[in-house]
Order: C-alpha cells, then sequence, then structure tokens
C-alpha cells in the first residue's frame, strides 16, 4: 500500500550528470590535497594577481560547469529529452535518461500494429489520407504508440514534463514553456480525432459534447462554483467532520481463506455478509473492524434446485440482498462472458436454501437481463420489498415478485414462476444500456456503452431528464451517492465524478434527477492512477467496480471512493477530490484529474472491494471498515486518521 506520488515524482536523473557529479567530487577533494601540500612546502599563501589565481584553477583541473552545459533550446524541431523509468515498484526505482536530445511527431497512419519500431515515412504519409487512419506519437526510434486513454498521460506544467505509458513507462522534458503547450494541445486535438472520429474543431465539440456541456469541452470556461458551494455545504455539515486535509492510514484487521472460489461480494447492513462462491455461499459476521467468521455454507449442488427449469445455473456473478436481508437474488448468465441470463434463483438465506427460480417475462415472451438493483439504496432492509430493478441492453424496468392482483404468488404449484413486469420502457436499439444504480429516493442513473450516463425520475422510466455525454470510454459500472448528487462512473482507464445540482430558474437548488440542467452544467472530475501505477496494475488489467462508501440515511455524505485494479484496490477520499485547490489540480491541462489516493496490494487478484455500512465506523475512524475479496481468501482494513 503506498500513495500515488511515492514513486512517480523521484527525481529526473541523468546517468552522465552523475557521473560528473562524481568526478566533480573526487577533482575537489585533490584541489584540497594540493593547495594543503602548497601551503605546508612554504609556498605562498596569497596569489600575486588574478593570472596567479586563474592559473592554479587550470592547474587543479577542477570541473566547472561550461556555459555549454547550461539548457538551451536545440536547434531541432519538437526536440525533447526522454527518461524511462526503471526498476518497477522496488527501492532501486528511478527515472534514467533514455535519450539525452530526441524529437517527437504526430502522424496518422492505418497500421494495426502501432507498436512496431520500423515503419516507412512515405507510406505514413500515404496513410494520413486515408478516412481510417489515426493520430500516433512517435518520440524517436524508441516509442510508437496510439493516442488514447491506454496512455494514461499526465501532464506536469511546472516541470515541463509529461509521463505516459508505451510498453513502459517513459517522460518526455521540453525545454520551454512554448513547446510544452503546444505538444499538449496537439496531443489534445489527436485524442478528440481518434476518439470521435472527427477533426478537433470548435463546430466538432459542440456537435459531440451539445451546447449545455462545452465546459466538458472546454474545462477552463466551465462553471466550478457548484463543485465549490458542495465543499462549502460538507464542511457545514453535522455528519461530515472529516478534515479536508486529514492525513489517514489503512491498517488490516485481519484475513483469513473463504470456501471456495469467491464470485461476489454481498455486504449487509445488519448482523451477515455473504460470499458468494463458485459452489454456494458462506455466511460471514459483520463487525466494527470488519467481517470475519466462518459461519452457515449452504453449497447449490445439495439438491435445492428445482429440476426441470429452463434459468440458467451456472455460477452466481450477481447477488443482491433483499428483505431484510433474510433473501437473496443470484443471477447468471447463460453463457462464459456474457452478463445475459432469461431468470434467476431466489435464495433464502434463513432457510438455507434456493426456494424458486424466477423467469423474466414480457408479453407472454421470455426476455434477457443482464443485471438487476435495489429499488433503492436502503431497499434491502425492507422486511416487506418485493421488487427490484432490471436492465437489459435496451430495457429498463421494474420486476415485482407478487402476481397482478397484489398477492404473493404460490410457489409451491408454480413450475417456473414469472416475475411481473411492474413498469418500465423498452427502448429502440441504439441505447446499450451497461450497469445502473439508484439513489436513496429510488431516482435511477443508467450508464452506457457509448459513454453516456443518463439520469432518470422516480416517477418515469421512459425519458431521461438528463443526459451526460461520454468521453469516449464505455460506462461499465455506475454508483451514485444517497442524495443523488454524486455520480461515480467506472471505464476502463479512469473514473468520471459528475456533480448533478444546478440552480433552477427560480434560483432553487436542484439535482439532475428532478430537472432538466439546461447549460448549468460543471465539467466532471477524472480519477486516474499515475502512468507508473497503471503500468505496475498489468497490461490487461482495467478499472472495476468504483463505488462511495455506504450511507442509507439523509443528511449523511460519503467519505471515500474505491475501486478495483487487478491486484490494487485504490482508494480517494472524497472531500479531496472535491476541494478545487487541491495541490493535484494545480497547472493542469483540460479536466481535472486527481491523482491523489491510497493502494492496497493484493497477492492475487481482487474480486471485490467495498466498504461497509457507516453503521460501522467506530469513532477514532472517519470511515466504516473495507472489506477486500480475492478468489480465496478475504480481508478487513481499518481507515484511522493521523493528525
Amino acid at each position: 500500500m503506498g500513495g500515488a506520488h511515492s514513486r512517480e515524482d523521484l527525481e529526473l536523473i541523468d546517468s552522465d550528470d552523475e557521473e560528473q557529479q562524481s568526478e566533480g567530487e573526487e577533482n575537489f577533494q585533490d584541489a584540497e590535497e594540493k593547495i594543503q601540500r602548497s601551503a605546508e612546502s612554504g609556498g605562498p599563501k596569497t596569489p600575486a594577481s588574478v593570472d596567479d589565481v586563474e592559473a592554479k584553477l587550470k592547474a587543479l583541473k577542477l570541473k566547472y560547469a561550461s556555459t555549454a552545459s547550461k539548457q538551451t533550446t536545440p536547434n531541432l524541431k519538437n526536440a525533447v529529452k526522454l527518461y524511462v523509468h526503471v526498476g518497477g515498484n522496488t527501492p532501486k526505482a528511478k527515472w534514467v535518461t533514455s535519450e539525452k536530445l530526441t524529437s517527437y511527431c504526430f502522424r496518422k497512419t492505418c497500421r494495426m500494429e502501432v507498436d512496431d519500431e520500423e515503419e516507412d515515412v512515405e507510406e505514413e504519409d500515404e496513410d494520413e489520407e486515408r478516412e481510417d487512419s489515426w493520430w500516433v506519437l512517435r518520440v524517436g526510434e524508441k516509442i510508437r504508440v496510439k493516442v488514447s486513454a491506454e496512455m494514461q498521460l499526465k501532464t506536469f506544467g511546472r516541470e515541463r514534463r509529461v509521463d505516459f505509458v508505451a510498453r513502459g513507462v517513459w517522460a518526455m522534458k521540453f525545454f520551454n514553456e512554448e513547446d510544452y503547450r503546444v505538444f499538449v494541445a496537439k496531443y489534445t486535438d489527436c485524442m478528440f480525432e481518434n476518439t470521435y472520429g472527427f477533426e478537433a474543431t470548435e463546430q466538432n465539440r459542440v456537435t459531440v459534447y451539445g451546447k449545455d456541456f462545452i465546459g466538458w469541452a472546454k474545462p477552463e470556461a466551465a462553471d466550478d462554483s457548484v463543485w465549490e458551494d458542495a465543499e462549502d455545504g460538507l464542511l457545514k455539515s453535522p455528519g461530515s467532520a472529516t478534515p479536508v486535509r486529514v492525513n489517514e492510514d489503512l491498517r488490516e484487521e485481519f484475513e483469513e481463506a473463504a470456501h471456495g472460489g469467491i464470485q461476489s461480494l454481498a455486504l449487509g447492513a445488519l448482523e451477515n455478509s455473504f460470499l458468494v462462491g463458485d459452489s454456494g455461499v458462506q455466511v460471514v459476521k459483520n463487525y466494527s473492524y470488519g467481517i470475519q467468521g466462518k459461519g452457515v455454507y449452504v453449497s447449490f449442488d445439495d439438491g435445492s434446485y428445482r429440476g426441470g427449469s429452463s434459468v440458467a445455473r451456472s455460477t452466481p456473478r450477481k447477488a443482491l440482498l433483499m428483505k431484510a436481508e433474510t433473501n437473496m437474488l443470484l443471477m447468471s448468465p447463460m453463457k462464459e462472458g456474457k452478463p445475459h441470463t432469461t431468470g434467476l434463483q431466489q435464495f433464502d438465506i434463513e432457510a438455507g436454501k434456493v426456494v424458486t427460480e424466477w423467469k423474466f417475462e414480457k408479453d407472454g415472451t421470455d426476455i434477457t437481463m443482464k443485471d438487476i438493483t435495489n429499488d433503492s439504496k436502503g431497499a434491502q432492509l425492507d422486511p416487506s420489498g418485493s421488487t427490484f430493478l432490471g436492465l437489459d441492453d435496451n430495457r429498463l424496468c421494474r420486476w415485482d415478485m407478487r402476481d397482478r392482483k397484489g398477492m404473493v404468488q404460490d410457489l409451491a404449484s408454480a413450475n417456473t414462476p414469472i416475475l411481473n413486469w411492474n413498469q418500465g420502457h423498452q427502448f429502440s436499439r441504439g441505447t446499450n444500456f451497461q450497469c445502473f444504480a439508484s439513489t436513496g429516493d429510488g431516482s435511477i442513473v443508467v450508464g452506457s456503452l457509448d459513454g453516456k450516463i443518463r439520469l432518470y425520475s422516480i416517477n418515469s422510466m421512459r425519458q431521461a431528464k438528463t443526459a451526460f455525454p461520454g468521453l469516449g470510454s464505455p460506462i461499465t459500472h455506475v454508483d451514485v451517492t444517497y442524495d443523488g448528487k454524486w455520480i461515480l462512473g467506472t471505464t476502463d482507464t479512469y473514473l468520471i465524478l459528475i456533480c448533478t445540482m444546478f440552480t433552477d430558474k427560480d434560483g432553487k437548488t436542484k439535482t439532475g434527477f428532478a430537472g432538466r440542467m439546461g447549460n448549468r452544467i460543471s465539467a466532471p472530475r477524472l480519477l486516474k492512477l499515475t502512468p507508473l501505477d497503471s503500468h505496475l496494475a498489468g497490461t490487461n488489467n482495467k478499472f472495476r467496480n468504483a463505488q462511495f462508501s455506504w450511507v442509507t440515511e439523509n443528511g449523511k455524505q460519503e467519505r471515500h471512493l474505491v475501486a478495483t485494479v487487478g491486484k490494487f484496490s485504490v482508494i480517494w477520499n472524497f472531500q479531496q477530490v472535491k476541494d478545487g485547490s487541491h495541490e493535484c489540480y494545480l497547472n493542469q491541462e483540460g479536466l481535472k484529474s486527481c491523482y491523489c489516493y491510497k493502494i492496497v496490494l493484493k497477492d492475487d487478484s481482487i474480486v471485490d472491494s467495498r466498504f461497509m455500512h457507516d453503521k460501522f465506523a467506530v469513532t477514532d475512524s472517519p470511515e466504516a471498515p473495507l472489506v477486500i475479496a480475492t478468489p480465496l481468501k478475504v480481508s478487513s482494513f481499518s481507515i484511522s486518521s493521523r493528525r
């Protein structure tokens, strides 16, 4: 576990500079010895003239920096100094010079092998004329990489430096401010064109983002007052006493082996939590220091499944608690790698078995769902709850386990009970819904394949009140705060934090769930890994399941954000992310990106990382324990304030 800046901010060092410094120290020692011997031999202690001083200094061969060594702008177009990071995550990690003087260029190509080092320049020139070409960054003969979010490029304005990933971690340092700004502007334009397929003109930016979201294209022109108001409100809130600059330590309380391979984590707000594995469900106890204890284990192979059912029975990938956490809905995909399913199993926790299998059906036709969630943030605590939300590529609906007359179905006589389509809408093809979440009052946020995030009020699933444009990457997971004021979207390479608050024409503060935000929309903020941490996380590791800490009570504010990347569990301080004066945001270009986080490193890929319910936070901790599950182990961490 470590902070974001523990490795990245190591000083950029030239290997030859180190040698020069060593030689200079040796020569200086030689000079002292010669002066001392001269004094002991009775030589003149004070030189007769300036010429004598100069002659003695030359004789001592002291190594002074020559005027030629002073940093000047080389006579080379797009000149940069190139560094490479070596040593990985070891104590010997450091930046070393790769090229003292080289140059970069942006070129268009249509070749898929964008990492090949050799390519004919004439063919590249021909590629630029093709419509299916894209921009690549070339740096000398060592780097050739497609301009994309996968580069994880990070800018350092004060240092005139950019870091990025390209089969390794690299840093480019520019010789003057103008060269640095020219590079950043060109990179931004190339990124836009590669992402959206349009040239980066003002008109095309308006076309992509919409006139109401021009602040997303030009963050420097966006109205950030809503973020500042949120900071002020949070500081005044009696339920949010965490200082802005608090130093926090993560301490592992315990770790224990799980029964079988864990596939999902279902945290409860009452007495128990549940580890859903390959072959069954393990019940564990909730404590103020985490979850622990090998309680009841219920196997899926105990004969409790009903025979002859068409519902998929593969390993459950989704577990949803209901009815005051006495029941759990288990959702299993029909095909490996595809989330869709035609039904789900209802697991009675008190009885310790699957009591029925439900089918998804509409107008007499079997349909599929790809995700389910509770009606609201606290719905799993309602003992009478019988409805839940469902999502498919082009469907958003509410399912009811009661029949149309309001009575609970007779499960004993039903072959495969059919869920009642209680409310919802089937959209025309093209919405490509991916994930969703609900607020404390039941409003719904939906993330899509095209990166759009839509907000639906509690009254209608037919038309979104607000639709935020995408930034080019699919939204793979989405979460929302209990009060609906903040949305956290997950993409493969970054998290996006959106504020939904705005002031309407009557001066009232609302959220985008309750009204149309118009052009009163602030720019989002991004949460990213540094290029170095992104590289260390692994080539195929992506952000997954970013979530707020868990509250189910009005007036309380979530305090942390957590996401999983391979073997990393990454934690941000929510209030710090919202603080516009935070050091991460100084001298940044484009959308503000926060790199201040803590990392918990595990020995195996992490299945899920989630904070326990706010009720389990103790007095000396600003947050409830963090639970991290790997396939074979589950760990609990507490957060303590360090003064």
